[in-house]
């Protein structure tokens, strides 16, 4: 009898051991993601930053996350948001003056959370009169932070040949 009641024991400690110690299946959170809603957010975001860079005042713009890389043509990445601010300056301070840059978000791809999103996007830079003076594409990859997203990444490649750059 004493067999049967310490068997018993220990047959309902190990079981209640392995209930216990079996990890809990966790039910996955579904995320809705609506492409054409991060797709307007994105482009609100590249209106400000262009309404930023024509008025000259990128102080109070928030695109660029802390540790952004920008690729420019021709010349090294900029590593951080410090960087690439102040190469943002230079560039609004050479910009010539009645010129209007505009950036057209073509594509976003969302990934399956929301968190990041790569745009794909078309410059352009007209002159006083819209003669267009410049244009190109970039690539941009932002993360969320919160609930803003801030760009971690960009590239940007001029649709100009080599040797027709127009100032």
């Amino acid at each position: 009898m004493k067999n049967k009641i310490v068997k018993s024991m220990v047959f309902a400690s190990i079981a209640t051991l392995m209930i216990a110690c079996n990890p809990k299946k966790e039910e996955l959170e579904v995320v809705v993601v609506d492409n054409d809603q991060i797709k307007k957010e994105i482009q609100s975001m590249e209106n400000a930053f262009t309404a930023a860079y024509n008025s000259g005042n990128m102080e109070s713009l928030e695109y660029y996350d802390k540790d952004a890389i920008t690729y420019s043509q021709n010349a090294s990445a900029l590593v951080g948001k410090t960087a690439i601010d102040n190469s943002i300056r230079q560039d609004i301070a050479a910009f010539p003056k009645g010129f209007k840059l505009t950036n057209t978000t073509n594509e976003v791809h969302v990934s399956n959370d929301g968190n990041q999103v790569v745009e794909i996007g078309a410059y352009r830079i007209v002159d006083s009169t819209n003669t267009l003076q410049r244009s190109g594409n970039y690539i941009s990859v932002f993360k969320k932070v919160g609930s803003k997203y801030y760009c971690v990444r960009d590239m940007a490649a001029s649709n100009l040949p080599k040797d027709a750059k127009k100032e």
